[in-house]
């Protein structure tokens, strides 16, 4: 078996991120254009909304920022126009076994450091991940036992039970590949240890990573001279970057902004429906919360039709769970839940809900919008008798509580298919009991048992079905509140050439992005 998958698990999630059913507009096209009259001196500013953490360690989100940048490449990679993977590192992959995947590297492949890729890097660059403290949460010791080299050329994945998903696994960032030089420290060194297009040369901590063009990427020529990521945590920030000229592209634009830059003809702005929800996440394991009753007040309490319309002004629809109603593994049209102050009210007096303390909001500030939706979420319970403060703080610092337990309720949007192009690791890693980033501290074992099936199950038809199954149970536990179903704003000046959105934000800078002489 080679590295084609099943049609129906490419055809899936190519409808998936087309996600037509959720009344979006706009398009996910690129602003790509002839790369002809390029200036291959030019360099250019992309502002991201999130700074690494974690000392740049694979396992970490920090991979996102060195693959986004150019830098960081995986042995496969998820193709979002086909909706399938393809080669990268690797050109080709065979399941040798039921519990065994062979990947064939690359040939002629050098790293940034002039040292050859090899079999044995890249174990050893997957071996790190694997063994870290906190693993990756698509690639971690649950769901691969081993990583071999078979020989100078082959890479052996070895999984605890059958996995037919490995190869969507080695697309996740997190398993990026760095030469051995990266790791000889006490912190991992990506500069100058990559295989991507550019290769990072300086760092200005939390403000901005500075990188130079691969002049010897094996991928082809490489059009731009340079480029500097900047980390922009202010939504109103990176819209204004982009208008002025400061920054070539802006991800991550708040709906605020989109008017300005919708009627300036230097700017382009892209839109693409992806599977990303902004979500009321609720601490189970902490009263009031750890009371279904409760929760299923706090739904109830919500108008998120008014939310959508005002704050997100038409840009989201509300939604119905934790998956969209397009979505292959959703099970049918689901209504979004309508806002019911009487049943509220009578949800909280048997849940035995008595307001002895404000609850709190903690409203992310990479998310610009949050703010304005926390405001309406505290005035939609102050209005069955649940009183709400709100604090708006940047994720890394809130980071540690929210896994803790440490917190009340937190607004911010995960997506369902940035750890692996396949649900089975947002379900995984935030659901089930001994879930990695189960910010909700759900614990459910009927949950878990399907989840564990599913991870086990190769028809994608029989798989989706458990999906579904395990979202009915996180819904009808109210688990969280799925406030809208979001889409993927950013926005780029017009020159920019070459440039494809990718509405997961894994691939921002790439060989063919350029720009004109000034």
């Amino acid at each position: 078996m080679r590295y084609s998958l099943p049609a129906s698990v490419s055809a899936g999630l190519a409808a998936l991120l087309a996600l037509t059913g959720c009344g979006f507009t706009g398009s996910g096209d690129s602003s790509a254009q002839s790369t002809q009259d390029a200036d291959k001196q030019q360099r250019i500013v992309v502002d991201n909304f999130r700074a690494p953490v974690a000392n740049w360690a694979l396992e970490s989100d920090a991979a996102y920022i060195l693959s986004l940048s150019g830098c960081l490449e995986t042995l496969t990679r998820y193709d979002e126009a086909e909706g399938k993977i393809v080669p990268s590192l690797a050109t080709e992959w065979k399941q040798s076994s039921p519990m065994e995947w062979d990947f064939t590297i690359r040939e002629g492949v050098e790293f940034q450091d002039g040292t050859p890729l090899t079999a044995d890097a890249v174990v050893g660059s997957l071996q790190r991940v694997l063994k870290a403290a906190v693993p990756a949460r698509a690639f971690n010791p649950k769901v691969v036992s081993s990583v071999t080299a078979l020989d100078g050329r082959t890479v052996r994945v070895t999984t605890p039970t059958e996995s037919p998903l490995v190869p969507y696994r080695l697309a996740s960032v997190n398993t990026g590949v760095l030469s051995p030089a990266a790791f000889e420290g006490n912190n991992v060194n990506p500069f100058g240890h990559c295989t991507g297009p550019f290769t990072p040369v300086s760092e200005k901590a939390k403000q901005s990573l500075t990188l130079d063009r691969n002049a010897n990427y094996w991928g082809g020529e490489v059009q731009l001279a340079g480029a500097e990521v900047r980390f922009v945590t202010d939504g109103a920030t990176r819209t204004t970057q982009v208008q002025t000229g400061e920054a070539d592209v802006s991800l991550s634009i708040p709906v605020s902004g989109l008017a300005a830059l919708e009627s300036d003809s230097n700017v382009k702005v892209l839109k693409a429906d992806s599977p990303r929800t902004a979500t009321l996440y609720m601490n189970n394991g902490k009263a009031p919360f750890d009371k279904v009753d409760f929760r299923k007040a706090v739904t109830s309490a919500l108008d998120l039709d008014a939310l959508a319309a005002s704050v997100y002004e038409g840009a989201a629809v509300p939604a119905s769970g934790p998956f969209a109603p397009s979505e292959p593994w959703a099970g049918g049209t689901q209504d979004a839940p309508a806002k019911d102050v009487d049943a509220a009210k009578k949800l909280l007096a048997d849940a035995g809900y008595s307001a002895d303390r404000p609850l709190e909001i903690i409203a992310i500030v990479e998310r610009a919008e949050f703010a304005d939706v926390a405001a309406v979420i505290q005035d939609n319970l102050k209005a069955v008798g649940v009183p709400v403060t709100i604090q708006t703080k940047e994720y890394a610092a809130v980071e540690p509580d929210l896994l803790a337990g440490n917190y009340d309720m937190v607004l911010s949007q995960r997506n369902r298919l940035i750890d692996i192009a396949d649900p089975i690791g947002f379900l995984t890693a935030d659901y089930t009991c001994d879930g990695t980033y189960n910010l909700s501290h759900f614990c459910n074992e009927e949950y878990d048992a399907i989840i564990a099936k599913a991870s086990t199950t190769a028809d994608s038809d029989e798989r989706y079905g458990l999906y579904a199954q395990a979202g009915r149970i996180l819904k009808d536990q109210a688990v969280n509140v799925w406030l809208v179903n979001e889409q993927a704003i950013d926005a780029v000046r017009t020159n920019l050439q070459g440039h494809t959105q990718d509405p997961l934000a894994r691939y921002v800078l790439r060989a063919q992005t350029a720009k004109p002489a000034s």
